[in-house]
């Protein structure tokens, strides 16, 4: 399994500061937590940051990371999230899936990212954790898809190709609130 970081987005209800660079209340930056999270379960991971956000980049690289750059002109998630499958199918033509994880979700175990990854395995198609029936991050989705991966467009991620095939969708039950708190402001840290 190959672990993806998406961490292009543009944080604008977030204010002016950077939200991925944000410290969390035990000092570590956001994006940073959600990175060290998925290499710790994924030892192969890629991550996607927007060009010119070097400090965020070089912190990615000292973990480990892949790290790849989404061009100022690419503003949807899809653009980000299609680089990253391009570059995670060249890094490896034998992984069987993909874990994506969000950069401002910072509290998902290590142990949900195992357990996203160890179904995919198994052998499901699509994987979504889910916590009190509510279906939340990271998404794990088995490289039968790549090529619809590839043909993605808009703001939309990888959502289209889990609606066109829901029966293959296997929901994960995991006591794990952290697959549901993404932050979008800075209320969303009190």
């Amino acid at each position: 399994m190959i672990g993806i970081l998406l961490a292009a987005g543009f944080s604008r209800r977030f204010g002016a500061a950077n939200k991925l660079l944000h410290p969390l209340p035990d000092g570590r930056a956001i994006a940073i937590a959600s990175a060290e999270h998925l290499i710790t379960a994924l030892p192969v991971s890629v991550a996607v940051v927007r060009e010119g956000n070097q400090s965020l980049s070089d912190a990615l690289k000292a973990l480990g990371f892949h790290v790849v750059y989404c061009e100022s002109d690419a503003t949807q998630m899809a653009d980000s999230l299609v680089l990253a499958i391009r570059y995670a199918a060249a890094l490896s033509a034998t992984a069987r899936g993909y874990v994506i994880a969000l950069a401002d979700m910072p509290f998902i175990a290590p142990s949900t990212i195992n357990a996203v990854a160890n179904a995919l395995a198994e052998g499901a198609e699509i994987v979504i954790p889910t916590y009190a029936d509510k279906p939340g991050h990271p998404v794990g989705i088995s490289t039968k898809y790549k090529d619809a991966l590839l043909q993605l467009s808009g703001d939309e991620g990888a959502r289209s190709i889990i609606k066109q095939h829901i029966d293959k969708v296997l929901l994960l039950d995991c006591d794990d609130t952290g697959i549901l708190a993404d932050i979008d402001t800075p209320a969303d840290l009190a």
